[in-house]
């Protein structure tokens, strides 16, 4: 089994969005280090718009998640509605 992964600077926007991966993807880890957090998942990992959006309390586009992002792991799939990690198997 393959682990996905996503890093994060740790800030306030950031804070929201892995709250909201977290909801959508409940067996994910979150390790958090200083001034990182790293989230990590067996095979798959998404993080979808309306969640963030929720959690945010306003309008998210998928591309802002650049503005925060440090490092992943995994095969890229994005779209207006969600970005996801993944591994083929």
């Amino acid at each position: 089994m393959s682990r996905v992964f996503i890093a994060l600077q740790d800030n306030e926007n950031a804070r929201f969005i892995v709250e909201a991966v977290t909801e959508d993807n409940p067996s994910a880890e979150v390790k958090h280090s200083p001034a990182m957090v790293r989230i990590e998942a067996d095979d798959r990992l998404t993080i979808r718009r309306e969640t963030v959006e929720d959690k945010l309390g306003r309008d998210w586009d998928t591309q802002e998640l650049q503005v925060d992002l440090i490092s992943l792991g995994g095969n890229v799939d994005e779209d207006d509605d969600s970005f996801t990690l993944y591994w083929n198997t």
